[in-house]
């Protein structure tokens, strides 16, 4: 065997790892060694952050408030169990890149057959093409509620924010997690202001977060519960973080690696916390506003607007909610053009300009939000957001199933491997996704729920 190429037998993986995730920007932000605690938390701050913004972004929202507007505060708990799915999925991936220093996408190219990592990677390419599709139509709409602009002109107007991200990925790493970071505080912002106006039973609301039998028992809730379950965890975010966190110049030895799994975990955690703030307080809102005052079928991003200000009598209540949405939307999109690089990159080791894979991701996401919404206006946006989380719940699988496969793998993980007690949760973290995507797929062909929502 040639010096230098590991085996098989040694690595666990078929392929050796030849490329650097993300070269450009790899090991570029400076970790000090001999810092303090809280000053190498800080260097690792940041890809937390960037992952967060897919837990928050223009696609949960409709499940939210449908959830807080129908059932009141009873499915609290069911973002809370979505978001500790989130933080264990989010720290298996993390430790793949920090340990086998690759991303997911390499991980698979890596370890599968050309014929699998091109399946897993068209499958990728459409969950971020349906992430891509929320994020129009959530920037679309929240142009339409700021500046009265037609949907129809929001949609174009996203378009252009290709040229914005550009100039940033110039700039550095930094400055792309300080701006995520910056749209992270405005969007907390608009929501606290929210609940504090919308003036919430405190006690029912904590009784929210403990799990009902009635979600189990009640198939309207179930079902909203499934979509808000489908809509929570990204696929692409698993791909992101696998990378993103390899952006620390810490070194690439066993206590290196120890010390950047650890720092970059509380990272995540912290972030995804927060992420579960900002789900939970629209659904608090939704609840709050809505369910108490007899109007419960509530679903819609626009309904929900049309009512906030009259209900909680500021017209700061509506424009905030629109500030956020704008945010929120804009926010996902600096993540998901560096997911799709990353998913390009990784699986089919090719490299397109910036700016042309932008493109690409943006038109496909672009033609059917600008088709449905000149046809069929705000209605077809709203059942055309659902359908991306949708999409998306269909595809966590596919990256949910070789992340735990690959994490829970001794010879490709060595120590860092998971132990039996996170192996246990992992696997029925991933049975309890797959399942519901069962549950999905069989509802879009039989459609056995359409008479109980």
């Amino acid at each position: 065997m040639p010096s230098g190429i590991n085996t098989k037998a040694e690595t666990g993986w078929l392929k050796e790892n030849k490329n650097k995730s993300l070269s450009e920007v790899f090991s570029t932000v400076h970790v000090p060694l001999n810092g303090s605690f809280w000053k190498k938390l800080l260097a690792f701050t940041g890809p937390g952050l960037m992952v967060a913004v897919g837990y928050m972004d223009p696609g949960n929202w409709a499940t939210d408030i449908a959830g807080g507007a129908k059932f009141g505060y009873t499915l609290l708990s069911v973002i809370l169990i979505s978001n500790i799915f989130a933080m264990v999925l989010q720290h298996l991936a993390l430790k793949l890149g920090v340990v086998a220093e690759r991303d997911l996408a390499q991980a698979c190219r890596d370890n599968y057959s050309p014929t699998v990592s091109f399946g897993l990677w068209v499958l990728c390419e459409i969950a971020i093409a349906a992430c891509d599709l929320a994020e129009v139509i959530g920037s679309a709409i929240a142009l339409n509620l700021l500046f009265g602009i037609p949907l129809v002109g929001g949609v174009l107007i996203t378009s252009l924010d290709v040229l914005l991200i550009l100039f940033f990925q110039y700039k550095g790493f930094r400055l792309i997690e300080s701006i995520v970071a910056g749209f992270i505080i405005i969007i907390m912002s608009c929501f606290l202001f929210e609940v504090l106006v919308s003036r919430p039973d405190i006690f029912p609301l904590l009784s929210g977060l403990m799990p009902k039998v009635q979600i189990i028992t009640n198939p309207s809730m179930l079902y909203i519960a499934i979509g808000i379950l489908g809509a929570t965890v990204m696929p692409h975010n698993l791909y992101l973080h696998s990378s993103i966190v390899q952006t620390r110049n810490y070194p690439r030895t066993t206590e290196g690696k120890r010390m950047a799994v650890k720092f970059a975990t509380i990272d995540s955690t912290v972030a995804l916390f927060i992420a579960f703030f900002v789900n939970a307080a629209i659904l608090i809102i939704a609840a709050a506003t809505f369910h108490f005052s007899d109007h419960k079928d509530v679903a819609d991003i626009m309904d929900a607007h049309k009512l906030l200000t009259p209900l909680l009598g500021t017209t700061l209540a509506g424009t905030m909610f629109a500030v956020a949405l704008l945010a929120s939307g804009q926010n996902s999109t600096l993540t998901g053009t560096l997911a799709g690089q990353i998913v390009m990159e990784g699986f089919l080791n090719i490299k397109l300009k910036p700016w042309l894979r932008r493109l690409i991701t943006r038109l496909i996401a672009i033609i059917p939000a600008f088709i449905v919404t000149l046809l069929y206006g705000e209605k077809g946006t709203g059942s055309l957001l659902i359908l991306s989380q949708v999409i998306l719940s269909m595809q966590l699988s596919f990256a949910v199933i070789p992340l735990v496969m690959f994490t829970n793998d001794k010879r490709k993980m060595g120590e860092f491997a998971n132990k039996l007690g996170l192996k246990i949760a992992v696997w029925t973290i991933a049975a309890v996704v797959l399942g519901l995507n069962v549950y999905l797929l069989m509802d879009m062909c039989f459609g056995f729920s359409k008479n109980i929502v």
